[in-house]
This record gives structure tokens, C-alpha cells and sequence, in this order.
């Protein structure tokens, strides 16, 4: 794993100020100019593109919310695609090494740090409802996921809509119909889904996907609808599946995450302003935020030709049947880490129940 230093960083985002202030939001040129008036300038490292829907509808606004929030005190440099170097399973060393301020990543790029969280992409206790998720995974912090998080200030934690199952030419009717197939996954959760339903899991971030589905490196893959616009998935994914009423196979959990010692050195006025930017009314919209870039990749899919197919009740209990002993791996897994799992998965299920509307 490459190591970054602070000064790496720096040479990195000179070179490639163009690419880095290329979406910031609507007007990137204005903020990173006025960046040199705020007291606070903060760098904000991601994995996906400056066009994706995760920095255009959730990390730009968000960093607005928090610069007008500070009245100008604060500003956020957006840097996309990894333009500050390394590959995605860096980021959190990166944000935890003091060489990048934020960052948003996978929990799951980097397998066994966050273990309490992974509670959240179990296959049935996420099913449909991304906001109801983000807001149960705040209740579970403090009590339960906090400890993971060493180093490091998790601003907020989210979800997307869930993991569907997406084929180059595979139609899935039933958990069989997956036997044997090469499917790309997010983490290492997913991968018990797969290898529960007899297919092989292929771990890589989600950037690498297009060139993986071109050359038939995977049949298929383990992805929300909202990625298919970003990378043009479209062009080469004909066959989508979903449970009945947008039901899932788990998700995938997510955080932006600021260095601890460059929390911990800011003002307490200045913190208040991060924690209202980021509490229950963002992690509301979050999830909307979300589901309508799924709905829209859905949209996207059928337009050009795809067959969207949503599962039975039937159906979807005979994947309900395989999967569930999912759950059960997972809860031995970390019993070796001396965590409770039987009763984070009832805690999850509960505050999810709680916030579903």
C-alpha cells in the first residue's frame, strides 16, 4: 500500500488542479479562488468521477451547506477520481495519516476495519430504504459503531439503494440461475452473498467494473443502478434484477470522514456547523438523494434496451431461504472479535423498523 505524505499530496493537486476544481460544484473556479479568503480550507478526496452522481447531488451541496453554514469560514476543495494519487483502499489511511482532511470511501475497500458497520449490508436487514438506513446506522454510532473509527471524525455515514444483481446476458429467476458465474462485488459481504448462491465473487472497486464487463473478466456484478450512467454500464449490461418493491440483496456503507487531529484542532462553532450540515435532516435527504439516482439508472437501463426484471414474493423467498445463512456467517465471524452480533443485527433491524416510513 503506497504510503502519502502531506507533501505528495500538495504536488499531487497542483498537477492536477484542472481535473480536482473540475465539478466542486457549479461554480468550482469561484470557490477555490475564495478558498484563499476561508479560514478553514479543507481537501475533500474521493474515488468517483467529477460528473458522478455522488459528488454532483450529495458531496458539492454538502460542502456548500457547510461553507454558508461557517458564513465563509470554511471552504471544501473537491478532489474526484483520486487526483491527489493512490488507489480507493488508501483512502482511509490517507484521512487517518493527516494527508487529506475528508474523505468519502467504501467502508468495504478496506475488509475488517469496520466490522459493527458491516451489520448494515447484510443481506435483509438493509432491504429498500436508504434514508431509514443512514438515520439507523446514526442511532447505532455512538452506542455501537464509534470504536472502529479511530483516527478519524466520521461526518456521516450512509447507504445506497441497495445491491441488485446486474448480468451482461444472464437473466436471474432463481438463486440457480447464478450458479457458477463470475460477479464482481463491493465487499466482503457481498462475497458470502454470491458464494451462498453458488456464483464466484470478484472483489474490485467499482471504477474498474467497465473494463471488467468488456473483456469478460465477470459475467456480472453486485451494484445499485445510480453507478450505470457514471460509467456507461448500459452499453454493456442487458439483464437488471431486484426484488419485489425495490427490494435488495444488502448494500453497501459508506463514509465521510474528517482527520481526527484536524477536528479535534478546529472551533467548537466551526464543529456545530459540520454536525447541523450533517445530522438527520441531511442523512433524510441523503437517502433520497440516493434513491432517485437509482430510479434514474433504472431509467437509463430501459431506455437502452435492458430487461429489468423485478422478482416474485415467490421468488424472493427462495433467494430469502439461501441468504439468510448469511447473516448467521457473519454473526460467528466477528464473535471472534469479541463483538455481539446476533444482537447488532437486532439492534439494526429494529432502528431501520423504526425509521421506515
Amino acid at each position: 500500500m503506497t504510503r502519502w505524505t502531506r507533501r505528495d499530496v500538495l504536488k499531487a493537486g497542483a498537477a492536477g488542479a484542472l481535473a480536482a476544481g473540475t465539478f466542486a460544484g457549479s461554480a468550482a473556479l469561484p470557490r477555490r479562488a475564495a478558498a484563499a479568503d476561508a479560514k478553514y480550507t479543507l481537501k475533500l478526496h474521493h474515488f468517483l468521477g467529477p460528473t458522478s452522481p455522488a459528488q454532483v447531488k450529495m458531496l458539492a451541496p454538502w460542502a456548500k451547506r457547510v461553507e454558508e453554514g461557517s458564513g465563509g469560514a470554511v471552504k471544501i476543495e473537491i478532489y474526484p477520481s483520486m487526483s491527489l494519487g493512490g488507489k480507493p483502499p488508501e483512502l482511509i489511511r490517507q484521512v487517518r495519516d493527516g494527508v487529506v482532511d475528508i474523505v468519502w470511501t467504501v467502508n468495504g475497500y478496506t475488509p475488517g476495519l469496520f466490522p459493527r458497520s458491516e451489520v448494515f449490508e447484510l443481506p435483509f436487514v438493509h432491504t429498500n430504504d436508504p434514508a431509514a438506513t443512514n438515520l439507523a446506522m446514526a442511532d447505532l454510532y455512538k452506542q455501537d459503531l464509534a470504536v472502529e473509527y479511530k483516527g478519524i471524525k466520521p461526518l456521516f455515514l450512509h447507504v445506497h439503494a441497495g445491491q441488485a444483481i446486474h448480468m451482461v446476458d444472464t437473466p436471474v429467476h432463481t438463486p440457480d440461475d447464478m450458479a457458477g458465474k463470475k460477479i464482481r462485488i463491493p465487499t466482503r459481504t457481498g462475497a458470502w452473498v454470491l458464494e451462498a448462491l453458488g456464483a464466484n465473487p470478484v472483489g474490485m472497486p467499482v471504477p474498474e467494473l467497465p473494463q471488467a464487463l468488456s473483456k469478460k473478466v465477470v459475467d456480472g456484478a453486485l451494484i445499485p443502478w445510480e453507478i450505470i450512467p457514471a460509467l456507461k454500464l448500459q452499453d454493456l449490461i442487458k439483464d437488471y434484477i431486484e426484488g419485489p418493491n425495490k427490494a435488495r440483496l444488502g448494500t453497501t456503507t459508506f463514509q465521510v470522514s474528517m482527520n481526527g487531529d484536524k477536528w479535534a484542532s478546529l472551533p467548537k462553532e466551526i464543529q456545530a456547523v459540520f454536525e447541523k450540515e450533517s445530522g438527520d435532516d441531511w442523512l433524510k435527504e441523503v437517502g433520497k438523494i440516493w434513491r432517485e439516482n437509482d430510479d434514474h439508472g433504472i431509467e437509463i437501463a430501459e431506455k437502452a434496451g435492458g430487461t429489468h426484471i423485478v422478482l416474485t414474493d415467490e421468488q424472493w423467498a427462495k433467494f430469502h431461504e439461501k441468504l439468510e445463512p448469511v447473516v448467521g456467517r457473519w454473526v460467528d465471524e466477528v464473535k471472534g472479535k469479541s463483538i455481539d452480533g446476533k444482537a447488532l443485527v437486532e439492534a439494526a433491524r429494529a432502528a431501520i423498523a423504526k425509521h421506515t416510513m
